[in-house]
């Protein structure tokens, strides 16, 4: 017996009866908001409970057509995005995002080795590209989301001020 995502009832009971187009846990108020997109509900679903658990505001959907729907209504400051998904892929969803809100920074990921060919592509096209390779432990990818959403915190450098 499986639920509605393939997965057994036993499995990750806390994420069961996630609300909206797959998983949206409550974060605390004020908190940074992280889109996950990858079309495993395992996968997204997990990510977002760890992110929840770690204080963010996150939210999974499992295909880039879903996370332009969210778009329309909840802005993440930094989106989780899997390269390798039905219709639209990662990258260019990754396009997407970069032109229609630059604000939005995001971060991809893959467990396909053929990734390379999307990224090649792209690349053509004036597009440059980071994959890091799944599986990604928990406290890595924490980490680096924490370094990507934290800003430079440079001292002023007064030859520079008027």
């Amino acid at each position: 017996m499986t639920d509605k995502r393939g997965a057994p009832p036993s499995v990750y009971p806390a994420i069961r009866g996630l609300a909206g187009f797959g998983g949206t846990m409550p974060g605390i108020a004020g908190a940074r908001k992280i889109l996950i997109i990858d079309d495993e509900p395992t996968i997204a679903d997990t990510l977002t409970v760890i992110f929840s658990s770690s204080g963010y505001e996150a939210r999974a959907v499992y295909s880039a057509e879903q996370a332009l729907e969210m778009l329309e209504e909840w802005r993440p400051d930094l989106a989780v995005i899997d390269v390798v998904l039905p219709g639209m892929n990662g990258i260019e969803f990754a396009i997407f995002l970069r032109a229609s809100y630059p604000l939005c920074q995001f971060l991809l990921f893959s467990g396909q080795p053929g990734t390379s060919g999307l990224l090649e592509e792209a690349r053509k096209k004036g597009h440059l590209f980071e994959i890091l390779a799944k599986p990604l432990h928990p406290t890595f990818m924490l980490a680096t989301v924490a370094d990507m959403l934290t800003p430079c915190q440079d001292p002023p450098n007064p030859s520079l001020m008027h």
